[in-house]
């Protein structure tokens, strides 16, 4: 006797009927609607009954056989396969607060004036789709071979060019590691450095995830102030001498916005060449200078070879990409490579092979061009809405953010907390400091993602909560 089985169909769905049909008998199944050996309908009547091809259920049948939650015959029919129960933990949601539950909060969107994405509306999305499915098939039809540890040459080659006119680094392929970002570059470096617990110049304000992986690294990370220059060379040298590395975002500091001075520059590699220290260079936003040409990569002087030079697609493209790359020294190459082999290879050669034709092909280049452009006039509305009712003395433009600046000791947190509940996430200022002791309160608002309708609108719904 056929088991009751309740399914629905909906065809507004973007899943095909087949798929949902698929999805609900294994739902049930999961859920112990439908027991081991409990008959299901023909594929014949179960089509009559839902108002689908006879095909389309048959697809659905085949693909649960194939997963060993159905079986058929013809004296028996089709039934629930004999399997043991998996019994499965819920997820635990991340202890309150925690790290992770820190991160999964700062990540959450999208929104308005969210910090660290790019905007959708500049993204070929429909051409990024195209090139992706290609290098998907490609990746797909080539022999299943372990690909390059360091990551796919084609991809190398193209880095490797481009930084040479945009960032004015010379390398060759073999020092371009291809990683999961930004931060798959770092624990890469951290990794291929081998420095544990030493001192570590640290900006502050500055990125509280790199502060927080020196830690796991085993390093002690120092919070040197910036200014108008950039990362205060002279404070660092004077109170903290005896560090082994910098980490440090040089062409726009994170999140205040300012490029290191030439002066700190060449103070800064002299500083590792004296003391065989190290330089990380976190490229942040640096090729989306919006006002002027970037500055070039601190990387592009380092002619000692202490500059390990840090990149992502993340901002350009897209945060969901994980890609990112790492330069390292010419001395430390096989290093570097050695690590990701054993430890940190590089992401599916797909999307490698995708991002490869997408810049070879100049699309990325004009991409930059386009997405400048789109930014510099979403952020002029909202720098004269707020200079207006703030004041200019407490507006900023700050890289890819406009920088509200609230009395000492605001709420912040609270206030962009507050402001998602009218669908804005600007970033509260206090937390990229080390110690609230000398944190200063503000909002960051994310220019890529300023809205591009009701802006005077969402504008005065956020002065609302700050005033």
């Amino acid at each position: 006797m056929n088991t009751p089985l309740k399914l629905t169909v909906d065809r507004s769905e973007k899943h095909s009927l087949s798929e949902q049909i698929r999805r609900g008998i294994a739902k049930a199944i999961d859920d112990g609607v439908l027991e081991p050996g409990a008959r299901l309908p023909s594929w014949q009547d179960l089509a009559a009954q839902l108002g689908v091809a006879r095909g389309t259920v048959r697809a659905a049948y085949e693909k649960l056989a194939a997963a060993q939650l159905i079986q058929s015959s013809k004296a028996a029919g089709t039934h629930v396969a004999d399997r043991r129960r998996a019994t499965f933990k819920s997820e635990r949601s991340p202890a309150a607060g925690s790290f992770v539950e820190a991160y999964l909060e700062m990540t959450q969107g999208p929104a308005l004036f969210q910090m660290g994405v790019p905007a959708s509306s500049t993204m070929p999305s429909t051409l990024l789709a195209r090139i992706r499915a290609s290098a998907v098939r490609a990746e797909l039809t080539a022999p299943p071979l372990y690909p390059d540890p360091r990551g796919e040459l084609d991809l190398r080659r193209e880095i490797s060019a481009y930084l040479a006119v945009g960032r004015g680094i010379n390398c060759s392929p073999s020092q371009v590691i291809i990683t999961a970002g930004f931060a798959g570059g770092l624990g890469l470096t951290l990794n291929a450095l081998g420095i544990r617990d030493e001192c570590a110049w640290f900006e502050d304000p500055g990125f509280a995830w790199t502060r927080r992986a020196l830690e796991l690294a085993h390093l002690r990370p120092l919070p040197i102030p910036v200014d108008d220059e950039g990362l205060v060379l002279d404070h660092a040298l004077r109170l903290h001498p005896d560090a082994r590395l910098a980490v440090l975002t040089p062409g726009q500091q994170a999140p205040l916005g300012a490029t290191l001075s030439l002066r700190r520059r060449l103070q800064l590699l002299e500083w590792a060449e004296s003391s065989n220290g190290w330089i990380i260079e976190d490229d942040y936003l640096s090729e989306l200078q919006l006002t002027g040409r970037a500055a070039p990569a601190l990387a592009s002087i380092d002619n000692i070879g202490r500059v390990i030079h840090i990149g992502s697609f993340s901002k350009t493209i897209s945060p969901a990409l994980r890609l990112g790359f790492v330069i390292a020294p010419e001395d430390l190459a096989g290093r570097f490579a050695e690590v990701a082999a054993c430890l940190a290879p590089a992401p599916s050669p797909s999307i490698q092979l995708a991002i490869s034709e997408f810049i070879r092909e100049g699309h990325y280049l004009r991409h930059l061009r386009r997405t400048k452009r789109a930014y510099v006039s979403a952020r002029q509305p909202v720098l004269d809405f707020f200079r207006e009712a703030l004041g200019p003395h407490r507006v900023s433009a700050q890289g890819l953010s406009v920088l509200l600046k609230l009395p000492k000791g605001a709420p912040d947190v609270a206030m962009a907390r507050t402001a998602l509940t009218f669908g804005a996430f600007p970033a509260a200022l206090s937390p990229w400091y080390a110690s609230p002791a000398t944190a200063e309160a503000g909002l960051l608002l994310g220019v890529a993602t300023a809205p591009t309708g009701n802006i005077v609108r969402t504008c005065e719904r956020l002065l609302a909560v700050i005033t």
